[in-house]
Order: structure tokens, then C-alpha cells, then sequence
């Protein structure tokens, strides 16, 4: 099962549009060097392909984070937070347990897209691509979020076309060097 992906509108305002006109093929997003998995987390062998993407990525560091007005503290203003447009110089892997939400990501074009993910669908948003994050309307989800080494989430918030990880981005999504992709 793969998340609903598509375009959001001109102003890509709609914080929580759940009625796409037209789903995007998961290659969009390989485009842009977002890769995809999808694992069930109450399925033991889930477990084992999870271990195996930490291994391979070298994600030797996690988390669980819950977000939701009854667990998170400062809820209105994180999610502020999280739907303001920024980069991290690191990737940004997230790992859905329970609930769902948007991530939306710019493409080569600079136009939103939306990728609604749910429980079992674990994404890699690549070093310095611009996004957001929104829950849905159910108002809740449950992440695990994976990092290499010590966890560091410091989002920069845009502009950042001077930010090396910033120009590093652009060069693998517009020039001829591309990304890596390995996904499911």
C-alpha cells in the first residue's frame, strides 16, 4: 500500500484537503529524492526490514514522538512550527506507528506536493528539500523518527537558497547527478 500523493493547488494553502483531483505516481517523488517504504508495524517481520534500513542508512538513533492536542505540549504552536515552509541540513526520516498526516514537498518546479502518510508508510525527505508537515483531520499521529547519530532537528526556515545543503539539493534534482535511490 502506497501513500496518496498529488499536487496541491496555486496557493497550497489547503492544510487539510484530503479530495485530490489527481493522485501523482510514487516517481514523482523518487524525482525529488523522496524515497518510500511501506511496513506494518504490528507484523514482527516489519521489525526486520525496519533493522535493515537502520543498518543499511545508518540511522543508530531513534524516537517516538505523539501528535495530538493531548500529548504534545504547546500543540497549536508546534504545528505552526512544523507548517512553516523549511530544510534540515540532515535527511528526514519519519516512520508512521498509528494515525496519519501530510508532509508536503516542493518540486523541481518550486509547486507543492502532498504526500498523505499513515500508519505503516515510512518516508526519507532528502537533506534541503523545502517542506511542511500537517496532521490530517483525525488530529493525530504517532512517528518514529529515525537519525544518524545524535538526534539534531533544527529546521531553517525559508529562504535558504545560500545554505550549502540548500545548493547541494538543487544540484542532485536539477543537474545530471540525481539522487541514489534505494525504496520500496
Amino acid at each position: 500500500m502506497a501513500p496518496l500523493v498529488w499536487m496541491l493547488g496555486e496557493n497550497g494553502e489547503e492544510k487539510s484537503f484530503e479530495n485530490p483531483n489527481e493522485l501523482l505516481p510514487l516517481s514523482r517523488l523518487e524525482e525529488i529524492g523522496v524515497l518510500y517504504w511501506h511496513l506494518d508495524p504490528k507484523k514482527s517481520e516489519s521489525e526486520e526490514e525496519l533493522t535493515k534500513i537502520r543498518r543499511e542508512r545508518g540511522y543508530s538513533y531513534f524516537d517516538l514522538t505523539e501528535i495530538c492536542p493531548d500529548k504534545l505540549e504547546n500543540y497549536e504552536e508546534k504545528l505552526k512550527s512544523f507548517y512553516c515552509e523549511h530544510i534540515h541540513a540532515d535527511e528526514e526520516i519519519r516512520y508512521c506507528l498509528e494515525g496519519s498526516g501530510y508532509f508536503d514537498v516542493r518540486d523541481k518546479d518550486d509547486k507543492w506536493i502532498r504526500i498523505w502518510i499513515k500508519e505503516g508508510d515510512m518516508i526519507i525527505l532528502p537533506a534541503g528539500i523545502y517542506h511542511r508537515f500537517i496532521v490530517d483531520s483525525n488530529n493525530y499521529i504517532k512517528l518514529m523518527r529515525l537519525f544518524i547519530g545524535e538526534p539534531v532537528w533544527t529546521a531553517y526556515n525559508r529562504p535558504q537558497e545560500d545554505h550549502p545543503v540548500r545548493q547541494e539539493y538543487v544540484k542532485n534534482v536539477k543537474g545530471d547527478t540525481g539522487f541514489a535511490l534505494a525504496a520500496h
